[in-house]
């Protein structure tokens, strides 16, 4: 093992200036219950950027962002039991600290990988799989004749949930931001892609699904894009907001939900549900299942851990498509 690492971490609150790379020591031997991970691949996800910039705030400063990555177990604490030095393993959510060569990690979070699932795959699909899982069985149970709506299609999480929704049996609507990122998220199997950011979502969802509305709508997109969504599901229907990657989400008045709309509203949050253990290991064990049958994220781009900034840079501004990766 090389006795310097490197990590990237962050100074303080604001843009991705804040993000430094360290070279360092690897930890310690890991304590009780703790195993050590030297990584192979790190998730980019947009909860770094929330923690980046102050809309989910960290504990203390500095800190070492990153709450997804895939490896090999190079040491165990005491107490461990089911793992050994030279498994496979992959894990999300918390505690933070993902963007680092090597890291401390509970054992409870560390999930075995089979031969068939590389460290890049793991760690681009783990998130944004249980999030799927999360969304398509918890916040809603998609199944055969439904009907869904999929912001970013063509992103990291947008791959998931339309392959996994499409597994279920469900009709997939995407929208996207232009023409390829249209192409690109009908091969992931949406049936139907609204594309561009002004286009008119309402009347084009009408318009697929005969007046009725779809059954289930999923919006990271945020800003003004919320209120829109609304209007695109059918009474009694449910509609999950899980970010604002476009910005703030304006306060919105009970009575767009109902009664003329009945709607449910839900507002879920993965890292709660994966704190909880049994979730945990029950979603990661569907999540790998998936995997196995080929419901898999798709790799959009590879960075050098030292160039954890741009990553994030690119990801905020909607260059990129698939999910993103730090190597180190």
């Amino acid at each position: 093992m090389n006795k310097i690492d490197q990590m990237v971490r962050m100074a303080g609150v604001g843009g991705t200036d804040q993000l430094e790379v360290v070279t360092c020591e690897p930890p310690q031997l890991p304590g009780p219950g703790e195993v050590r991970i030297r990584h192979e691949a790190i998730g980019v996800n947009f909860v770094d950027i929330y923690h980046r910039t102050g809309l989910y705030p960290l504990a203390a400063m500095p800190a070492v962002l990153g709450v997804e990555g895939a490896g090999v177990i190079d040491a165990v604490g005491e107490g461990v039991e089911h793992l050994a030095i030279g498994d496979r393993i992959a894990y999300a959510g918390a505690p933070v600290g993902a963007y680092a060569a090597t890291r401390l990690l509970p054992q409870a979070k560390a999930i075995l990988l089979p031969d068939s699932i590389s460290s890049g795959l793991a760690a681009a699909s783990m998130l944004r799989g249980l999030t799927a899982h999360m969304l398509l069985t918890r916040t809603y149970q998609v199944s055969a004749g439904s009907t869904i709506l999929v912001h970013a299609a063509a992103g990291g999480l947008g791959a998931l949930l339309v392959r996994w929704a499409k597994h279920l049996g469900a009709t997939v609507i995407g929208t996207v931001g232009s023409a390829e990122k249209a192409q690109i998220a009908k091969t992931y199997g949406a049936d139907h892609v609204i594309v561009g950011r002004d286009a008119d979502i309402v009347a084009e969802v009408a318009a697929m699904t005969g007046g009725k509305g779809v059954d289930f709508a999923i919006d990271g997109i945020g800003g003004e894009m919320l209120l829109k969504t609304l209007a695109c599901v059918r009474p009694f229907g449910t509609v999950a907001s899980i970010g604002q990657a476009a910005g703030p989400i304006a306060p919105i008045n009970v009575g767009e939900l109902g009664p003329r709309r009945s709607l449910s509203l839900a507002r879920p949050s993965i890292m709660a549900y994966l704190a909880d253990p049994h979730t945990y290991s029950v979603a990661s064990a569907a999540l790998i299942a998936m995997m196995q049958a080929g419901v898999v994220a798709e790799i959009g781009g590879e960075y050098p851990l030292a160039e954890a900034a741009r990553a994030q840079a690119d990801l905020e501004a909607g260059r990129t498509t698939g999910s993103l990766l730090l190597i180190p």
